[in-house]
């Protein structure tokens, strides 16, 4: 191919046939305890055939307290891991990579699903009127161990690669921000501190899935509230994620908190491709400190937006989500010649479907 998009990538051991990735989002096909179903499989099996280079599952939940919301799939019971391998035939069945995932949502979970109290750095407010518990050494160690035996899973279903969720304000972005995290423990105040959390549960996720699988960390650029994880706070986490051993880290950005200013789903469309990428300037800053392989999401509808990322060396690989719900085959559209702009209007309308138990989908491209 003629463009720097379809060349191929290694991250860590996982090798990737193009530099497309489709990022994780809430499909809310699965069932009520978590399980695969044949909606979700039809449509992992869909995106499997959009020439991916590496398809990333929806989060999925490693306890039953992290529940974030209905329908959401699930990874924190070995009777799952079947489903999870179907899911992992559907996305290589035309040579993408398969990435598990893995999410915790913390004083995000949502109490009347779980029947559980939601757990979190320090006490808070949570949803739907719950209170969040501020979470002991004992909880982290427990929660740190839910990971790993969820990377386990993954590697049995044949997952070529786990990706720890500490973005979007759910528990380990809630550990990594001074706006959730008042802890005054080991836990808490620096951000060496703050990290412990994510870089323990890094340590434990690699044991558990071994040198031949890759692990992927998903982070916030920045929260996006007042006194919350900053730029500079994302570059020194990803420096110690370097020295972790993290083999590529996907950059996202704000929360689901009331208080961000922007959530990772904006309702916004740019009209130049420059403008397109919602975290460029935080990538730039990335790239000036870490050596990391970077995923890039949030804003990139065009071609032309996806081809000078990687032209500039703004990222290495170019991660969507919502266009790949309006339009599957996008990638093969573009593979194929035809480089229109996604159809995709970031309206936001597709999260509507899912609310109401049908699962994600556009309903303005049919």
């Amino acid at each position: 191919m003629d463009s720097p998009l379809f060349t191929p990538i290694s991250l860590g051991p996982m090798k990737l046939a193009n530099r497309f990735v489709r990022s994780a989002t809430w499909e809310a096909l699965a069932g009520d305890d978590g399980a695969m179903t044949p909606h979700l499989a039809g449509l992992i099996a869909t995106l499997g055939n959009g020439r991916l280079g590496a398809i990333i599952s929806g989060h999925a939940y490693v306890g039953r307290e992290g529940q974030a919301g209905p329908w959401q799939l699930g990874i924190y019971d070995d009777r799952l891991v079947p489903g999870l391998a179907e899911m992992v035939e559907n996305m290589r069945r035309h040579g993408s990579r398969a990435v598990a995932q893995l999410a915790h949502a913390g004083g995000q979970a949502v109490e009347p699903l779980s029947g559980m109290t939601p757990i979190g750095p320090s006490a808070m407010a949570g949803r739907c009127g719950s209170r969040v518990r501020e979470m002991n050494e004992a909880d982290i160690a427990r929660v740190t161990r839910a990971f790993a035996d969820a990377a386990s899973r993954a590697r049995q279903a044949g997952f070529d690669a786990v990706q720890i969720h500490a973005a979007h304000g759910f528990l380990l972005s809630q550990f990594l921000s001074p706006y959730f995290n008042h802890r005054v423990d080991r836990y808490g105040g620096s951000l060496e501190n703050r990290a412990r959390f994510l870089l323990e549960t890094v340590e434990a996720t690699r044991s558990a899935v071994g040198d031949d699988r890759a692990v992927l960390v998903k982070i916030n650029a920045e929260d996006f509230i007042d006194g919350g994880f900053s730029v500079d706070d994302m570059v020194g986490a990803c420096l110690l994620l370097e020295r972790a051993g993290v083999d590529a880290v996907e950059m996202s950005g704000g929360t689901v908190a009331e208080a961000s200013r922007f959530s990772a789903c904006r309702n916004e469309l740019a009209q130049d491709p420059a403008e397109e990428p919602y975290y460029r300037e935080a990538a730039r800053r990335y790239k000036d400190a870490v050596g990391l392989p970077l995923i890039l999401v949030g804003g990139i509808r065009s071609f032309e937006a996806a081809e000078q990322i990687i032209d500039q060396g703004l990222a290495d690989c170019v991660a969507l989500c919502r266009p790949l719900i309006a339009e599957p085959g996008l990638i093969a559209r573009w593979e194929s010649g035809d480089r229109a702009p996604a159809r995709c209007i970031s309206c936001n309308q597709c999260f509507g479907p899912a609310s109401a138990g049908e699962g994600i989908r556009c309903v303005i491209v049919e």
